[in-house]
């Protein structure tokens, strides 16, 4: 509008200056119609420059908008950030990922007794990035085609986790909406781990609700085993798997199906799992039955178990897992009783503090010619021997949130084993200390 006051103004002193030059009525008409003219364009004029002020406004806007969309913004309610999200249209896509270093020391590191101390696996938290995006179907009910591509690495040394394999955390397509809930097909969590499962009780470290996401308790260390019971043919993420999972109220549903692949035969290699989740106003229970046909040999596992959070500070778990498995002839089935019991704190400031307490009792286990247990959902079809006994862990941490990027940690565990139980981890040994300083970075 300025320019148009401009040129407004400029038509006012021309028609002075005609008016005060003009000599007779003629004349002072004459000049009075071009002046008329001249306000006329003077108006024009300045709807035009009103039209390019609100065209510049509008792509000042979306200049905004998209560098909005573009930069790292934190999810509600706090928590991981959600990465560098970019938009087009019905089309967006995000890049995230997470570093986790640490400097651990731990003791009967190797068939001697010796300890260790250096930069090891990562305690809390597998090195990842990856992409995630989703596409608007346009169907007008909210149906979105959603994807995931993560690759895992070594924050010590940058080798890739799996060696050859790009994506060995994440590699599915899908679909999501209210009303369906979400289906993905591919590589992914075994649905037993996720937060429709034993993820929140399994750990103090993991979402307290249950939830439609990905992103279970881990396995990096020793008090971190019972993720192994909630595993699949493949361990604990499904080859070929098939998850659907959706919100129905306050409850949490999912069923899972990951194919054998095996030629001549439909079961073997298969998994079949089910799990079901309910959140009340300050607790969560949840459970999960899973069945495995590994190597030819029946793997199962039932679960349950809750947290409780009686106040904004404090948050209860506990839980239970049985499990069973066929094994050689030549050894018969194996049964393994496991619970854990574990609390967070979250005292108002940086600081927040976790301890907890897990017990693996197996009987019959078979053992690798190492003489070690193996893991829940192995493949024993070469198997000669079993153990029976206990593997119990405590273990402890506490954090120092700098900003909801950056976080800072102290972490100690202790392993012991009873009976004919042996833990590779301690390398013969009946116990194993280990204790980890680090800091992770999410984005």
């Amino acid at each position: 509008m300025k320019v148009g006051k401009i040129i407004v103004t400029a038509a006012a002193a021309g028609l002075v200056s005609v008016g005060a030059s003009a000599q007779s009525p003629a004349e002072l008409q004459q000049a009075a119609q071009q002046a008329m003219q001249a306000a006329q364009q003077a108006m024009q004029a300045a709807k035009a420059a009103q039209a390019a002020a609100d065209q510049a406004q509008a792509a000042l806007a979306k200049t905004q908008q998209a560098a909005a969309q573009a930069a790292p913004v934190a999810p509600a309610g706090g928590g991981q950030l959600s990465g560098l999200t970019y938009t087009n249209g019905a089309n967006s896509a995000t890049l995230y990922g997470l570093i986790d270093v640490t400097i651990s020391h731990n003791n009967n590191a190797d068939k001697a007794g010796n300890s260790v101390t250096g930069t090891r696996t990562a305690w809390f938290s597998g090195n990842r990035w990856g992409l995630t995006g989703k596409h608007d179907l346009g169907t007008g009910n909210g149906l979105k085609a959603i994807f995931r591509l993560e690759s895992e690495f070594e924050s010590q040394t940058g080798d890739m986790d799996t060696p050859g394999n790009l994506f060995n955390r994440d590699a599915w397509l899908g679909f999501e909406s209210e009303s369906l809930g979400k289906l993905t097909f591919g590589r992914q969590n075994a649905l037993a781990r996720d937060p429709a499962g034993s993820a929140v009780y399994g750990d103090p470290y993991g979402s307290a609700k249950a939830n439609l996401s990905e992103g279970g308790y881990s396995n990096n260390n020793n008090f971190k085993q019972l993720i192994f019971y909630a595993g699949s043919a493949t361990g604990t993420r499904y080859d070929r798997g098939i998850v659907w999972k959706k919100n129905i109220g306050n409850a949490v549903a999912g069923l899972a199906y990951q194919f054998g692949n095996v030629p001549g035969s439909f079961n073997k290699g298969s998994t079949e799992t089910g799990s079901l989740a309910y959140n009340g106003s300050n607790y969560t229970v949840a459970g999960f039955v899973t069945n495995a046909n590994v190597a030819g040999l029946t793997n199962r596992t039932y679960s349950i178990g809750g947290n409780f959070r009686p106040n904004s500070v404090v948050r209860l778990n506990a839980g239970y897992f049985h499990y069973t498995a066929e094994q050689p002839l030549a050894i018969g089935k194996r049964t393994d009783n496991a619970w854990t019991a574990s609390a967070k704190f979250t005292p108002q400031g940086k600081m927040d503090y976790e301890v907890g307490y897990q017990v693996m009792s197996a009987n019959n286990a078979a053992v690798n010619g190492g003489g070690f247990v193996v893991n829940a959902y192995s493949d024993v079809t070469g198997a000669t021997a079993a153990a029976t006994g206990k593997r119990k862990t405590f273990y402890a941490s506490t954090f120092y949130h700098v900003d909801k990027s950056m976080e800072l940690y102290l972490a100690f565990d202790h392993l012991s084993t009873t009976g004919g139980y042996l833990a590779s981890t301690a390398n013969g040994f009946n116990s194993q200390n280990e204790v980890g300083l680090g800091m992770r970075y999410k984005f």
